[in-house]
C-alpha cells in the first residue's frame, strides 16, 4: 500500500454560533468553505486543476448546507468545473471521516490529489435543523434501540464512571487556560486565515472568538446543569438500558461542554506518485485510521476502542503517541478516554479544545488534525492521534506521522 501524504492544512477562525452576533453568522456556509478551499490552494501552491475530488463533512445537510455543499463550494470558489465534490455525514466525525476517505482514495492509486475537510454554520443552520432527531422518527427502531439526546448520554457516562461535576469543571477550566495561552502565543497561526466578507472584502474574523479566558472555577460551579429538564423525559429511557444506575447525575453545563460555533477547514492529501513527480515535501502521512460502533444509548464511549483499533493497525501503544486530540464534545468524553488509555494529560489537548474553542460539528475533525500537525511541528515531535465521539454510538480515530 502506498501512503497518503498531507501537504497542507488550513482553517477559518471559529465564530460564535449565534445568528446576528457571531462574526461569521452573515456568511453563507458555502462561502466559508469556498474561502477555505482558495486559501488552501494559495498556501500549498497546488493548482486546483490537479484536484481529483473535494470531500467535505457537514452534519446538518439541510437548507443552506444541503444541495451537496461540497460541490457548490467548489463552484463558489471559482475552481475549474471539472473538479468534483461530495459531502459526508458521520455526525461529529464527519470532517475526520472526509480526510480518511481522501486518504483511502490517494493510497489506493485511483486518485492522486484530494482535498478533504468540513464546514458547519451553526448560527445559520442550527443543530437538529434536519428534523430527524435521534433516530429519524423510526418507531420500529426504537423497539431495538431507544436513543436519547447526547447530553443525557454524557451525564450517564459521568454517573457510571463516578466522575464528579468538580472534575468536569476543572477539566473545562484547563481547556480555557490552554486555549487562551495558545491564542496569545499564536500557536494556531500557521493554519488560520482571516475570513472576509464575500461582497466587500472586509475582514470579518481573524481569530477564534468563542474563548472565555476570564473563566474561573467559581464561575463554572455557578452554572446550572444543561440537561436536567431534558432528563425528565429521557432519563427513564436511558435507565431502562442501564438498570444498575439508580439515577443519572446531571453534571454537564454550558461551561464544561463544547461551544456552538461556525467554521470550516480543509486538508490537502496526495499520493506518493504525485509527491515524487512534483518534488513536493509533505508535512506528514496518514499512518492509521479506524471507525467503530458502540452501544447507542450511552453513545459517546467509542473514542477508546476506535483509538485502540488505530493503534493496533500502526503497531503502536498509547504511550507511543506524542500528542492526542480528543474532541471535547463533553468534558466527560475526554476524561473517560484519557483514563481508559492511561494517557499523560500533558499530551492531551495541549492547546485546549472544543469546550473553549467551540465545536463546528462537520469541520471539527479536520480542524483537530491541522492543530495536531501544527503542534507536532512546533514541538519537534513525530506522531499524533485524533479521535472524536459520534452520535448514535460510533467513534473515529486517525494517526498522523510527520515525514
Amino acid at each position: 500500500m502506498t501512503h497518503a501524504f498531507i501537504l497542507e492544512a488550513v482553517r477559518t477562525p471559529r465564530g460564535r454560533g449565534k445568528a446576528g452576533k457571531g462574526a461569521l453568522s452573515g456568511v453563507h456556509p458555502q462561502e466559508l468553505l469556498a474561502q477555505t478551499l482558495n486559501h488552501l490552494a494559495a498556501k500549498s501552491g497546488v493548482d486546483p486543476r490537479e484536484v481529483d475530488d473535494v470531500i467535505a463533512g457537514c452534519v446538518a445537510q439541510v437548507g443552506e448546507q444541503g444541495a451537496n455543499i461540497s460541490r457548490n463550494a467548489v463552484l463558489a470558489a471559482g475552481w475549474p468545473l471539472e473538479v468534483a465534490g461530495t459531502s459526508v455525514n458521520r455526525f461529529c466525525g464527519s470532517g475526520l471521516q472526509a480526510i480518511n476517505f481522501a486518504a483511502m482514495g490517494v493510497s489506493s492509486g485511483f486518485q492522486h490529489v484530494v482535498v478533504a475537510g468540513g464546514v458547519e454554520s451553526m448560527s445559520r443552520v442550527p443543530m437538529g435543523a434536519d428534523g430527524a432527531g435521534q433516530d429519524g422518527g423510526n418507531a420500529h427502531l426504537r423497539t431495538r434501540h431507544h436513543q436519547v439526546p447526547q447530553g443525557i448520554s454524557a451525564d450517564l457516562i459521568a454517573t457510571v464512571e463516578g466522575i464528579s461535576r468538580e472534575e468536569l469543571d476543572a477539566f473545562a477550566l484547563r481547556s480555557q487556560q490552554r486555549a487562551a495561552a495558545a491564542q496569545r502565543e499564536c500557536r494556531f497561526g500557521r493554519s488560520l486565515f482571516p475570513v472576509k466578507d464575500p461582497e466587500t472584502g472586509a475582514v470579518l474574523l481573524e481569530k477564534d472568538e468563542h474563548l472565555r479566558p476570564d473563566t474561573t472555577l467559581e464561575g463554572l460551579a455557578a452554572l446550572s446543569p444543561s440537561f436536567l429538564g431534558m432528563g425528565e423525559k429521557y432519563d427513564s429511557i436511558a435507565l431502562q438500558r442501564y438498570p444498575e444506575v439508580q439515577a443519572i447525575q446531571h453534571v454537564h453545563t454550558a461551561g464544561n461542554a463544547s461551544g456552538i460555533v461556525d467554521g470550516a477547514a480543509a486538508v490537502l492529501l496526495a499520493s506518493r506518485e504525485y509527491v515524487e513527480a512534483h518534488g513536493l515535501k509533505p508535512r506528514a502521512r496518514i499512518r492509521a485510521m479506524a471507525v467503530v460502533g458502540s452501544e447507542p444509548v450511552i453513545m459517546l464511549t467509542a473514542p477508546t476502542p476506535a483509538s485502540r483499533k488505530a493503534l493496533d493497525q500502526a503497531g503502536m501503544a498509547p504511550g507511543d503517541i506524542d500528542l492526542w486530540e480528543i474532541n471535547e464534545a463533553f468534558a466527560v468524553v475526554t476524561l473517560q478516554t484519557l483514563r481508559n488509555l492511561g494517557l499523560d494529560p500533558e499530551r492531551v489537548n495541549v492547546n485546549g479544545g472544543a469546550i473553549a474553542l467551540g465545536h463546528p460539528l462537520g469541520a471539527t475533525g479536520a480542524m483537530l488534525l491541522g492543530t495536531a500537525l501544527d503542534e507536532l511541528e512546533r514541538r519537534g515531535l513525530a506522531t499524533a492521534l485524533v479521535t472524536l465521539c459520534i452520535g448514535g454510538g460510533q467513534g473515529i480515530a486517525t494517526i498522523i506521522e510527520r515525514v
